[in-house]
C-alpha cells in the first residue's frame, strides 16, 4: 500500500490517524506532495464509502463554498476582483456624489485621505477591504475595532520625541511628528469620520455582492462559513458526509477559509490534514495566515530531507537587453539539449513589463506564453485584435481607429493620417443640416464641432482619398469594403464567427507561419477570444458593444490578471511567482532581479488598518501642517512594516528558484545598490 521509497518521516505522515488534525511541514522537495497524496489513498483503502475533501491547485475552497452555497439555494456565481471592483465602484457613487445624509448634517467630514481623488480613493479602499475579507472581519467588526484602538492611541499617545523614533524617521517627515494635543484631535476626528465612511462602503459592497449573488472567492467563502455556523444541522451533515478533509499548501490559507473548514469540522478540525511549507507564504494577492494556518493540528510531522538540490547561477549584466538576450541564449542551448520548452520558466516578481524579455525569446524563435499578474487585455495583440472590432461597432472612437490605421497590416503614414484628420480642401455642403446632426464649418478648430467625428468620416466616406497616395487609397478602400462584409456578417453569425474573419481578414501577422512570433500570437489571440466568449456566455443577450466595453473596463484594471491554461504544450512559461506556485521545471531562470524589481518597492496604501492601531491613514488632509499624520509615521517605526514587507520579498525569491529541479540562473542589470532602501537578493545570494 505505501510505497517502498517513502522515507521514515514520510511514512509516519501517511499512517499517522485520520481522526487527528495533522499538519505535515517541509521545504520544498521534501516530498511532502507525495506523503500526503500516499495518505489519501490509504484513507480510500481503509474507508471506502468515504467522501473526504480534497483541496489543492485543481480545486479550492473557494469553488467549493460557491457550490456549498449554491445547494443552499443562494446560487452564487464567482467573479474575479475586476468585477468586484466595478461592484466596489457602485457602492462608491453615493459618496463621491457628496450624497450621503451624514455630509448635510454636518455628521462626517468629508476631508478624509484621498476623497478628493476619487479613483484612488476607490483603488485603496477596495485593496483593504480584500484583505478586510481574507481575514473575515465583517463591518461591524472593523468599526468597533477602529474606534475602540484611536481612543487608547490619542488617549495615551506615545512619545513622538523619541530619539529612537526620530533616528528612524526621513528628516523631510519630522515635522509629522511635532504634533500639539489640539492637532492630535484634529487628526483622531478624521481619523474616525474615515473609518465610519470605509464600514458604510463595505456594508453596501457586502450587501450588493449578495443581492446578486456575484461574490468572489473570499466573499463566497465567508457566507458559507456564516451559513453553516447558523444551520448547526447542515454543518454536522456536511461533516457526518465528509469526515475527512486534505488541504495542500495550506500556508496560503485566508482566515476566511479557515473558518470554513472550522465550521465543517469543529474547532479541533478534526479529520482534516495541513499540507505545506509555512517558509513558502508568498502570496501578495490575497492576506495569507502562514503559520498560522497549522495552528490547530494537534500532530505535527516535518520532512526535512531534500530530495533534490538545484544548481545556481548568478549573472548580472550592464542594461535589461544584455539580460534578456543572454536569458534567450541560455533557454536556446537547454532547448538544443532536448530540454521542452514546458520543462523551462522565466520567472519575475511582476510579469507586468517584460515585453522586452518576451521579444528576445521570441527573437531566439522560442515560443512563450506570458501567465501570472499580466493584463492580458492591455496586451498589444489584444489590443490590435479588440482595435478592429471597435472599428466595425463604432468607427468614431479614433483612438482605436489610429490604433487600426497605424498598424502594419494598413501602414499609414504620419501625413495620411493628418490628410484623414482634416477637412478636405473643398467638400461639398449639404442644401440641409438635420437636427441632430453640428452645423459644417468651412475651417476647422480647436471649437470645431466636427472635429470629433471627421476622422471616421473620412474613413468610412472616402471623403479624403483624393488627397491621398496611390497605396494609402488602396488600402483605406480594401478596409473599407471589408468594413461594409463585416457589418453584414455581424446580423448573420456568431461572435466568435465574427471575430475570426476580421481577424483573418485584417490582422497583421506575426512572424512567418508556424514562427514562435505567429504561434504567440495565435495563443493569444486564442485567450482573448475564450475571455470574450465567456463573457458572452454568461450573458447571452449582450451586443458586441457589450462584449468591448467589458473589455475596455479590463483594460484600465490594475487587478486583471491570467493564468497559464493547462494546454499550453510547446510555450515556454514566462511567469510571476504567483503564478508559478506548487510547479517545477527542470531549469528556472529568475529575472530582472534587482530593487523596484525583484524585490518591489515598499509602497504602503493611503490608509492601513492594524487590530492594535485601528485606522491609520497615511496622508494628513484639512488645516494640516505637515503631510504624513503622526500615527502613520509611529506606526512605520513601531511595526517595522517595511522590514517585514521586504522579509516576504525574500521568501518569494527563495521560493523561485526551489522551483527548478535541475538548475536555476539568477540575474539582474545594472550596477549594484548598497542595499539601503530595499535589499539587494542576487548579491545577498553570492
Amino acid at each position: 500500500m505505501i510505497a517502498l521509497e517513502l522515507t521514515g518521516e514520510q511514512r509516519r505522515a501517511v499512517e499517522a490517524p485520520f481522526e487527528e488534525c495533522l499538519a505535515i511541514l517541509g521545504p520544498a522537495s521534501s516530498g511532502k506532495s507525495t506523503a500526503l497524496a500516499e495518505r489519501v489513498a490509504r484513507l480510500r483503502s481503509l474507508h471506502p464509502k468515504a467522501d473526504p475533501l480534497l483541496f489543492d491547485s485543481q480545486r479550492s475552497i473557494d469553488e467549493y463554498a460557491a457550490a456549498l452555497l449554491g445547494s443552499h439555494g443562494a446560487g452564487t456565481v464567482l467573479v474575479d476582483d475586476v468585477e468586484a471592483e466595478l461592484l466596489f465602484a457602485q457602492a462608491c457613487s453615493p459618496l463621491f456624489a457628496l450624497e450621503w445624509e451624514e455630509f448635510a448634517r454636518n455628521q462626517l467630514d468629508p476631508e478624509v485621505p484621498e476623497l478628493r481623488s476619487p479613483q484612488w480613493f476607490l483603488e485603496s479602499a477596495f485593496r483593504l477591504i480584500r484583505r478586510l475579507r481574507d481575514a473575515a472581519v465583517e463591518p461591524a467588526e472593523f468599526l468597533s475595532r477602529a474606534l475602540s484602538a484611536a481612543t487608547e492611541f490619542y488617549a495615551h499617545p506615545p512619545n513622538f520625541a523619541d530619539p529612537a523614533l526620530i533616528a528612524a524617521t526621513k528628516s523631510a517627515l519630522h515635522d509629522s511628528l511635532d504634533v500639539t494635543p489640539k492637532e492630535l484631535l484634529r487628526q483622531q476626528r478624521r481619523e474616525i469620520d474615515l473609518a465610519k465612511i470605509l464600514t458604510r462602503l463595505y456594508e453596501s459592497y457586502r450587501e450588493l455582492a449578495r443581492a446578486n449573488g456575484r461574490m468572489t472567492g473570499r466573499d463566497a467563502t465567508l457566507r458559507a462559513a456564516e451559513l453553516l455556523r447558523a444551520d448547526e444541522k447542515a454543518a454536522l451533515a456536511l461533516r457526518d458526509r465528509h469526515r475527512f478533509a486534505f488541504v495542500d499548501d495550506a500556508q496560503e490559507l485566508t482566515n476566511g477559509q479557515l473558518r470554513l473548514l472550522l465550521a465543517i469540522f469543529g474547532e479541533q478540525l478534526e479529520g482534516v490534514t495541513l499540507c505545506g511549507d509555512p517558509a513558502s507564504a508568498i502570496a501578495s494577492l490575497r492576506m495569507t495566515l502562514g503559520r498560522r494556518a497549522f495552528a490547530p493540528a494537534k500532530l505535527r510531522i516535518e520532512l526535512r530531507e531534500k530530495r533534490r538540490t538545484p544548481h545556481i547561477e548568478c549573472r548580472r549584466f550592464s542594461t535589461p537587453r544584455e539580460e534578456a538576450i543572454e536569458i534567450a541564449e541560455r533557454v536556446g542551448e537547454w532547448l538544443a539539449a532536448g530540454v521542452l520548452p514546458e520543462r523551462i520558466a522565466v520567472l519575475f516578481r511582476s510579469v507586468r513589463s517584460v515585453e522586452g524579455y518576451e521579444a528576445a525569446l521570441l527573437d531566439r524563435n522560442v515560443p512563450t506564453i506570458v501567465a501570472g499578474d499580466t493584463n492580458l487585455f492591455a496586451d498589444r495583440r489584444a489590443l490590435d485584435a479588440l482595435a478592429l472590432l471597435w472599428n466595425l461597432h463604432d468607427p468614431f472612437r479614433h483612438d482605436w481607429m489610429l490604433r487600426t490605421l497605424v498598424n502594419p497590416a494598413l501602414g499609414l503614414s504620419d501625413a495620411s493620417l493628418a490628410i484623414l484628420c482634416s477637412e478636405p480642401p473643398d467638400p461639398q455642403r449639404p442644401l440641409f443640416v438635420f437636427d441632430d446632426e453640428p452645423a459644417p464649418t468651412i475651417r476647422a478648430t480647436r471649437w470645431d464641432p466636427k472635429r470629433d467625428l471627421r476622422l471616421g468620416w473620412n474613413v468610412i466616406r472616402g471623403e479624403q482619398d483624393e488627397a491621398l497616395g496611390d497605396v494609402g487609397r488602396e488600402r483605406l478602400q480594401h478596409f473599407r469594403k471589408s468594413r461594409e462584409r463585416w457589418l453584414t456578417l455581424l446580423n448573420e453569425s456568431s461572435f466568435e464567427t465574427l471575430a475570426r474573419t476580421i481577424w483573418h481578414e485584417a490582422l497583421s501577422r506575426e512572424g512567418e507561419p508556424g514562427s514562435a512570433r505567429a504561434r504567440a500570437q495565435q495563443f493569444a489571440l486564442r485567450r482573448l477570444l475564450e475571455r470574450l466568449g465567456a463573457f458572452l456566455k454568461e450573458h447571452p443577450v449582450a451586443g458586441i458593444g457589450d462584449v468591448l466595453d467589458y473589455a475596455e473596463a479590463r483594460i484600465e484594471s490594475e487587478v486583471e490578471t491570467c493564468d497559464a491554461p493547462p494546454e499550453s504544450a510547446g510555450f515556454l512559461p514566462i511567469l510571476s511567482i504567483d503564478a508559478a506556485r506548487g510547479r517545477e521545471f527542470d531549469h528556472v531562470i529568475v529575472a530582472n532581479v534587482r530593487p523596484g524589481a525583484f524585490p518591489r518597492w515598499y509602497s504602503p496604501d493611503s490608509f492601513l488598518f492594524s487590530p492594535k492601531y485601528g485606522m491609520i491613514p497615511k496622508d494628513n488632509v484639512g488645516d494640516a501642517a505637515a503631510s504624513r499624520t503622526a500615527k502613520f509615521t509611529y506606526y512605520m517605526f513601531r511595526s517595522k512594516a517595511s522590514r517585514q514587507y521586504y522579509e516576504r520579498e525574500r521568501r518569494a525569491f527563495a521560493y523561485a528558484f526551489r522551483r527548478a529541479t535541475k538548475s536555476a540562473l539568477v540575474t539582474a542589470s545594472g550596477s549594484p545598490t548598497r542595499g539601503v532602501t530595499a535589499p539587494e537578493f542576487l548579491e545577498e545570494l553570492r
